[in-house]
């Protein structure tokens, strides 16, 4: 081996080594995601095998949105202050020794408060995986292909779900939807800390008052809308819901405009352009989630499809995502992220619309396939511009609370799109004709993509310079609204 060839052996290894911390921070992302939908095909073997009433049941999953939810900003915080891939296994710790738990539950009340304990760890992991596989990018091409993977993740793991626990409750158990979660957390939490580098401590006081203020804000949203298809929205109980979020909410924003170390940064909203980010992708992530809710009994009520099957049924929407992920970041260096998201948008809503001319004689090949393909499509094309407009800017330091704002307006935007559409559904549903109710239901969500589609359109009459990603030896230009 000739001299010269000798110092680029420390930056392969470099890479190597960098490549493997991002393949190992992102598997634990995407068992974090898919723990949010992979429990959905086997709710009625739950539901038998630990004889929980009709109501309860669905606390199997609201359990873990509320907790993941409610906590997010917080968990963002966590990981800028004592530093990121400390707080991330933590979490990732926490979240894997409630999944053995539940996996091992007895009683309902043992498995729904394993779940919520899984939300509160992934909470505390979450915000920390996007963070630490941006900020250490060496440029910004690094960058945007990090957040394609992260995107393809996020976006095609819930739809993952579905197929993963059709297989496990199928072939073995429900209690295998939980149980996998073990090995695949050990491995992580043995190997990471191998292959990624923490960051640094900031040092400062910790602001309480915004941890319960934010934490009780989100965790009464979510909690409010979960129950609100159950009460009425204009119940008693949803009315003060939705008015203590508000004044909690109001609480955080005196509080956070007061204190030296803020938990959620006010600044990350005075960007118009992330505030169109993030009500794009609330819209998005809630239209999404809230189709699988009716397709989840449009295949096992409507069309006698088994958990297995009913997984597979979902296969278009994973496989187009991670497909996207490869192809989004030429698109956006080419074109820039506004138009991208645009189009991905237009994608979903009709994505919609093709679902609402479901009938009796639709055939799944004719009819489902199509609008899952492009579902899938337009959320694997969109939702890594969106993410990297929504980062674009922010400090370093300020990064997983950046992070967590954004995955907790995803975690909202799939509580007001579920309750949205399971309100709607129920008003409209007929005795013996799903399609009835689902139809009405899909209609709602076209139009809460349609708001989508509206926040997303703003994003084009920005200035051009202030959203395309800058060269790897320019710096990144910053919103000129911020």
């Amino acid at each position: 081996m000739s001299s010269s060839t000798l110092p680029a052996a420390p930056a392969r290894a470099t890479t190597r080594t960098t490549s493997v911390g991002i393949l190992i921070v992102l598997l634990a992302q995407l068992m974090l995601v898919l723990d949010s939908a992979v429990m959905n095909v086997g709710l009625p073997h739950i539901a038998t095998d630990l004889h929980f009433g009709a109501a309860s049941l669905s606390w199997v999953l609201n359990a873990y949105a509320l907790a993941f939810g409610g906590l997010l900003l917080l968990g963002g915080r966590l990981g800028d202050v004592f530093g990121r891939l400390s707080v991330f296994w933590i979490g990732l710790a926490v979240f894997t020794l409630f999944s053995l738990l539940g996996g091992l539950a007895t009683e309902p009340w043992m498995l729904v408060g394993a779940r919520a304990l899984q939300g509160v760890g992934a909470a505390i992991a979450a915000p920390s995986v996007l963070a630490l596989i941006t900020t250490s990018a060496p440029d910004e091409a690094a960058r945007n292909r990090r957040l394609a993977l992260f995107t393809a993740v996020s976006s095609g793991g819930a739809a993952l779900g579905m197929l993963l626990g059709g297989v496990l409750t199928d072939l073995l158990s429900w209690r295998w939807t939980l149980f996998i979660n073990i090995p695949i957390g050990l491995a992580v939490l043995l190997t990471v800390r191998r292959y990624v580098a923490d960051t640094p401590r900031r040092p400062g006081r910790f602001d309480v008052v915004g941890a319960i203020t934010s934490t009780g804000a989100a965790a009464t949203l979510v909690w409010t809308l979960i129950k609100a298809p159950e009460h009425g929205w204009t119940s008693p109980q949803t009315v003060l819901g939705l008015a203590l979020a508000v004044l909690l909410a109001a609480a955080l924003v005196v509080t956070e405009r007061r204190h030296s170390h803020p938990l959620l940064r006010l600044g990350l909203l005075r960007s118009r352009t992330r505030v169109a980010t993030l009500v794009t992708m609330a819209a998005l992530y809630g239209g999404m989630l809230a189709t699988f809710f009716l397709m989840v009994q449009f295949f096992e009520e409507d069309r006698g499809y088994g958990p297995l099957q009913t997984g597979l049924a979902f296969l278009p929407i994973p496989l187009s995502v991670f497909t996207m992920s490869r192809i989004t970041p030429r698109l956006v260096a080419r074109f820039g992220q506004p138009p991208i998201i645009a189009i991905g948008t237009v994608g979903v809503l009709t994505s919609f619309l093709l679902l609402t001319r479901l009938t009796e004689a639709t055939s799944y090949w004719s009819g489902v396939f199509p609008a899952l393909l492009i579902m899938g499509i337009s959320m694997g094309g969109s939702f890594m511009p969106i993410t990297s407009l929504a980062l674009l800017g922010v400090e370093p330091e300020h990064a997983g609370s950046a992070s967590g704002l954004l995955q907790t307006m995803q975690q909202l935007g799939g509580a007001v799109g579920l309750a949205i559409i399971a309100s709607v559904y129920a008003d409209h549903a007929v005795p013996g004709d799903f399609l009835a109710g689902a139809h009405a239901g899909l209609a709602a969500a076209a139009v809460i993509a349609a708001i989508g589609l509206v926040s997303a359109a703003t994003l084009l009459a920005r200035p051009r310079a202030a959203v395309v990603p800058a060269p790897a030896h320019e710096p990144v230009a910053v919103d000129a609204a911020a």
